[in-house]
C-alpha cells in the first residue's frame, strides 16, 4: 500500500497554527500565574469549579476527569492536594464499590467563590478584553467545532474497540 504525501500546512496555516499554540500556552501561563497569587493552580481551580457547578456539589472522579480533560491519575493527584486543604472530600460511590465521588466541602465552596473573582478578572484581562466581541464569538465557535470533531472521533474509536 503506497503512502500518500501528507497535506502539509500552507505558510498562512502554519502561522495561524503557531499563533494558536503560543497564544494558548501563554494564556494558560497567565491564568495559572494569577491564580497562584491567591494560592491555587489553574488545574485545581478548574476541578473545584466543576464541582461547584454540579447540582449536588459532587461528581464521580471518572466523570470529573472527562469534564476537565485530564487523566484519572492526574485528577486523583489534584484531589489529594485539595483534600489536604479541606476543600474536597473523597468517598466511595454508593452505587458501586469501585467508583469514587469527589465532593466540594463548605470550605471548598468559600474558596472557589474567592478564586472565581480572581479568575474571571484574569480571563477578561488576558482574553475577552483583548479580542473584539466578534473575534471572541468566532473563537467560541471554532473551539466548539474542534470539541465536536474530537468527540465524534472518540465515539467512532470506541465503537471499534
Amino acid at each position: 500500500m503506497a503512502s500518500e504525501e501528507p497535506r502539509w500546512l500552507t505558510e498562512a496555516e502554519q502561522r495561524s497554527w503557531r499563533a494558536y499554540l503560543r497564544g494558548n500556552r501563554e494564556l494558560d501561563v497567565a491564568l495559572d500565574r494569577d491564580l497562584h497569587a491567591v494560592g491555587v493552580s489553574l488545574p485545581e481551580y478548574e476541578l473545584l469549579s466543576m464541582l461547584s457547578e454540579a447540582p449536588t456539589g459532587q461528581l464521580r472522579m471518572s466523570a470529573l476527569a472527562a469534564l476537565i480533560v485530564q487523566s484519572r491519575s492526574r485528577v486523583t493527584h489534584t484531589a489529594v492536594r485539595l483534600e489536604r486543604r479541606g476543600w474536597v472530600r473523597r468517598t466511595p460511590a454508593p452505587d458501586d464499590g469501585r467508583g469514587v465521588l469527589l465532593r466540594l466541602t463548605e470550605d471548598g465552596r468559600r474558596a472557589i467563590t474567592e478564586f472565581a473573582v480572581v479568575h474571571v478578572e484574569s480571563v477578561r484581562r488576558h482574553l475577552v478584553d483583548v479580542l473584539t466581541p466578534e473575534q471572541f464569538a468566532a473563537l467560541g465557535d471554532a473551539m466548539t467545532a474542534v470539541r465536536e470533531a474530537y468527540a465524534a472521533e472518540c465515539r467512532a474509536a470506541g465503537a471499534h474497540s
